[in-house]
């Protein structure tokens, strides 16, 4: 027997995660896609950011796209279940479950949702979040949503992890100015340039966190038409939040820097809510980048 393969609709390569049409996040909320090197520093950025949107007056949603579901629990000040894990409890029945069994109000009232994953090994990343998004939209857990944010999985090699940015309006790449997490930018780069000939998707810009300086980030920055949306440096204080299990907004209002990052992240808020020009950014070749950022 033959089997014909066709050539995936967006990008080259292996298998595309496609999802449903009929499963698109309505076009008045704002979608954003989080991506960057793992342990960047994503889940940080994402929660802050949910937090800023909500002290502004938006309704947000933020959907942890990690097997590890630590994405919301810094709003939630707990790890919640999963939605991968409460489907399993009903054998995959979604129609048998509330949606208090897998959404979860946070800091300032945003509500979160931890996708999961399939075991180790076994199966999609981005069919879970196809899931997920599947099971809100049934039980209209979008309609009265201003804000949507995706936290995913590290870098975007894989399809399956790519499939956020099939919903999403702007992708944020959080990056260090070191060249391992450039490396990883430059990747994502390349997936939303295959994703937006058949998607919204758009590059909005780049989150430079855990850095003093951004030399690097800029001279990258300057050789592909990315920009530098909100500047985050090594600030003790964002640290401390994570280990309390709280966003900054949460934190000493008598530290000078906790109020600059909490400044920082409600400038980038609304810095996207005031529709910022989308980017066409061009990626490097990998030897591009090494010749662009590696030293004699």
């Amino acid at each position: 027997m033959t089997t014909t393969l066709t050539r995936p609709a967006d990008g080259e390569g292996s298998v595309q995660v496609l999802q449903d049409p009929s499963l698109n996040i309505q076009e008045e909320t704002l979608v954003i896609a989080v991506y960057g090197k793992g342990g960047i520093g994503k889940s940080t950025t994402s929660s802050n950011l949910s937090a800023a949107f909500s002290k502004l007056g938006k309704r947000v949603l933020q959907i942890g796209c990690d097997p590890k579901h630590d994405s919301t629990f810094t709003l939630t000040h707990k790890m919640v279940p999963t939605v991968i894990d409460i489907l399993e409890e009903v054998d995959f029945h979604s129609e048998e479950l509330r949606p208090e069994d897998f959404v979860f109000t946070g800091f300032n009232g945003v509500q979160c949702v931890e996708s999961g994953g399939p075991p180790a090994g076994t199966g999609c990343g981005g069919y879970v979040t196809g899931q997920t998004v599947k099971l809100l939209k049934e039980h209209h857990l979008l309609e009265d949503t201003d804000v949507v944010i995706f936290d995913v999985l590290g870098d975007v090699v894989c399809g399956g992890f790519a499939a956020p940015l099939q919903h999403a309006n702007y992708c944020l790449i959080v990056t260090a100015n070191d060249f391992d997490s450039i490396f990883a930018m430059n990747r994502i780069v390349q997936a939303i340039q295959a994703k937006a000939k058949n998607y919204k998707v758009r590059l909005g810009g780049v989150v430079a966190n855990r850095s003093a300086d951004t030399d690097q980030i800029d001279k990258f920055n300057k050789r592909t038409g990315l920009r530098t949306m909100a500047h985050f440096k090594d600030v003790d204080a964002i640290r401390r939040s994570r280990l309390k299990k709280c966003t900054i907004f949460e934190m000493d209002d008598d530290d000078d820097a906790v109020r600059a990052c909490r400044q920082e992240y409600l400038n980038l808020a609304q810095n996207m809510l005031d529709k910022v020009e989308p980017l066409e950014a061009v990626s490097l070749k990998d030897r591009e980048i090494f010749d662009l950022l590696g030293f004699d």
